[in-house]
């Protein structure tokens, strides 16, 4: 593998971490009194049903023909890690209501980088960990999550200071309550969102079919690799946010004034959002055999990084305190070490 592969397979990374560190920011111009589910359930219905169903067979020739000769057997795994990827972003959100923001996106930032670099290693490439390589490669990791906790003890500074003195206080054994549960579902829904990480390591088969029996290209495959993950994500997140706008009767919103807005945001988060996945796609495979290990860490650190500037840009941190501004510094500042390990591990087995 030559030095050009793993630059552009990190270029890729980097420009999908824009993609995916930015769309949420749509969402900033949308009603702030709008039902969580009529922004995200059709957020969820483009990105893992409408868009890849559009997009695939006008990108990639025979576009289903490829999934039919790959078989069920070998699309199973990433399907169902898929599913699980999707049930992950559901957690999510439950966490932010039960510890806010920066506490739950740091947990789960966290649990992602370490569940989404090591699992695909024990589960691909277990000889490597005991080995020079495996060792910088875990430095790397441990890195970037030191980085993710200083931004999430940033991001709680940043609270603290901003925080109105009219905000209702709670009581201390249900404050307790209430922290115990944000921390296991923000845990929980980390590892399970770095099921897409696993998930991408097992679409070898139909990225092999794609290119020997239907000739396409890298991007073209990028393409239904990332699509067969989706699908998977589409049964557990649409299912969800059906049962959510049932449950509280906001279906009849679709139906109100500012929906054409709503759904224009919503597809402009999508786009940015299948653009950054369909880019880590791309990415990962020219890093070699441990390109989903240290491809997912990097991407995520990456993320973090455009997210805390994108937070910067818009307003996010003014009145901040000095203290969180230093703390959001060095975190950004850990980071960047942590994907520079994690580029010198990933060189060291070329």
């Amino acid at each position: 593998m030559d030095t050009a592969s793993l630059v552009f397979g990190f270029v890729y990374l980097l420009l999908g971490a824009v993609c995916g560190g930015s769309f949420g920011l749509p969402s900033k111009y949308v009603p702030k009194d709008t039902p969580w589910e009529n922004l995200w359930g059709p957020f969820f219905l483009l990105i893992t049903i409408a868009l890849p169903l559009l997009v695939g067979p006008v990108l990639v020739h025979d576009f289903f023909a490829i999934y039919a000769r790959t078989g069920l057997a070998d699309l199973a795994k990433p399907l169902v890690f898929g599913l699980l990827w999707g049930a992950g972003s559901m957690t999510l959100g439950m966490s932010f209501s039960l510890l806010g923001l920066s506490l739950a996106y740091s947990l789960n930032y966290g649990a992602q980088i370490v569940f989404g670099a090591l699992v695909p290693m024990v589960l691909h490439n277990r000889e490597r960990i005991v080995t020079a390589q495996g060792g910088v490669i875990l430095l790397g990791v441990a890195v970037c999550v030191a980085g993710v906790v200083v931004a999430g003890r940033a991001g709680i500074l940043k609270d603290r200071s901003l925080r109105k003195d009219g905000d209702r206080r709670i009581s201390g054994d249900e404050a307790k309550s209430k922290m115990l549960a944000g921390l296991i579902l923000a845990i929980l829904s980390g590892c399970l969102c770095a099921c897409y990480g696993v998930a991408a390591s097992y679409t070898g088969p139909v990225a092999q079919v794609a290119k020997e029996h239907f000739h396409s290209q890298p991007w073209q495959v990028s393409c239904v690799t990332t699509a067969v993950i989706l699908f998977g994500g589409a049964v557990s997140s649409c299912v969800y946010c059906a049962f959510q706008l049932t449950k509280n009767n906001t279906w009849k919103n679709f139906a109100g004034l500012g929906t054409d807005r709503i759904m224009l945001v919503a597809l402009l988060m999508a786009l940015l959002h299948n653009g950054a996945i369909y880019l880590f796609n791309l990415g990962f495979p020219r890093l070699g055999r441990l390109g989903v290990s240290v491809g997912y860490a990097a991407f995520m650190s990456f993320a973090i990084i455009v997210g805390n500037l994108h937070g910067f840009r818009t307003g996010e941190w003014k009145g901040a305190g000095r203290q969180s501004i230093r703390w959001i510094a060095a975190a950004i500042a850990i980071l960047v070490l942590g994907v520079c390990i994690l580029a010198k591990g990933n060189a060291m087995g070329q």
